[in-house]
């Protein structure tokens, strides 16, 4: 049937899926326009005014259930009871659909093709239990089950619209890689602050996957290298999807067992002074001006801007010729005066350290 189908490639399609599909189509439905309560409920209205297509009748009450949905509030929490009720009464409710055989699947297609809502809303009804088959693979991520249902089955829309019959493959194979592609996601969505691409994010599940394989098997943490031989990346490329896979934790983040502190308040800046070098640097400064004093204006520009005294750029004699708008020979002979003026005076060695800190 559809669904043992969808099962039964779930795993394959994930490794190495059919060719004419895998090539991470663009996403290009909108969530809050495309959700599957409001959709299939115009899919049926309009199934309705064809006479229902190949005379097989939606489920009136399946109508009733997904719009119902639609009124749910979306928490990150795990489901209220009201949510169980309705999740209950969708799984029951899809579960007296009947399956779809591949003959019906090219029929339903076909008049797709043409237009028909009413061959939409069967395609769909069909392969309902498809997506929650495959949403609840994905339980314990952050996002309750029915919120994994809705999204997965606006992959599963999305999949009806693109399907081509020619190319031979099952709907349910064809629709597993959207549906899939749909829940992860709203995952990645709803669980990280910096969304990160859905190719990326399916690269950091199966780091994880094959990291708990190879830690079962050898009996020891894998190394990067044995992980990135069985992914096919280089070392680099798994150290760096390791960074991806980290949560981001926010610096107001309350700790502390009356939660008065705040996690920023802990942490180091590192790009900030030390209060010990500050002082340092204030003190020799007051040095250096006190040593400059026994010289010239002139002198002690040139000795500032040689020396980089107060910026910390050195300049060539050319450079501080131009700034002083006289010659390089000039600026020579007040560099060399300013010097013996400092050495007799026994200050010299404050230059020194100045240019040394």
């Amino acid at each position: 049937g559809v669904l043992e189908s969808g099962a039964e490639h779930a795993g394959d399609l994930h490794r190495s899926p059919p060719g004419f599909w895998f090539q991470k189509p663009p996403y290009e439905v909108d969530q809050r326009c495309m959700q599957i309560q409001s959709s299939v409920s115009l899919w049926l209205n309009a199934a309705e005014d064809e006479g229902r297509a190949n005379s097989q009748e939606t489920s009136p009450a399946l109508a009733d259930v997904l719009a119902g949905l639609e009124e749910q509030p979306r928490q990150p929490a795990e489901p209220v009871e009201a949510d169980a009720d309705a999740l209950g009464a969708y799984l029951r409710e899809i579960g007296r659909g009947t399956l779809l055989t591949k003959e019906q699947e090219v029929e339903l297609a076909k008049q797709i093709e043409a237009g028909s809502q009413a061959a939409r809303a069967r395609m769909t009804e069909a392969n309902l239990r498809l997506v929650v088959s495959i949403a609840k693979k994905y339980q314990g991520r952050g996002m309750p089950l029915l919120d994994l249902i809705q999204e997965g089955n606006v992959g599963l829309m999305r999949a009806v619209a693109k399907f081509d019959h020619r190319r031979g493959f099952k709907f349910s194979t064809y629709a597993t890689w959207w549906i899939r592609q749909a829940v992860l996601r709203a995952i990645g969505d709803q669980a990280r602050t910096i969304r990160l691409p859905i190719h990326i994010g399916d690269q950091t599940n199966k780091l994880v996957r094959v990291s708990d394989r190879l830690r079962d098997s050898l009996g020891r943490q894998p190394t990067d290298e044995e992980i990135g031989e069985e992914l096919g990346l280089t070392t680099l490329e798994v150290q760096a999807l390791r960074q991806t896979s980290r949560d981001t934790v926010s610096l107001e983040t309350p700790i502390g067992e009356e939660g008065d502190t705040e996690l920023g308040h802990l942490i180091e800046d590192v790009t900030a002074e030390s209060p010990a070098s500050a002082a340092m640097r204030t003190d020799l400064k007051d040095q250096v001006d006190d040593v400059l004093r026994v010289l010239v204006p002139r002198e002690r520009r040139v000795i500032q801007l040689r020396f980089g005294l107060g910026d910390g750029h050195q300049r060539a004699l050319d450079e501080v010729a131009r700034r002083l708008g006289t010659s390089r020979e000039t600026v020579r002979q007040l560099e060399r005066s300013a010097l013996e003026k400092l050495r007799r005076t026994g200050r010299a060695a404050a230059l020194r350290s100045y240019a040394s800190t």
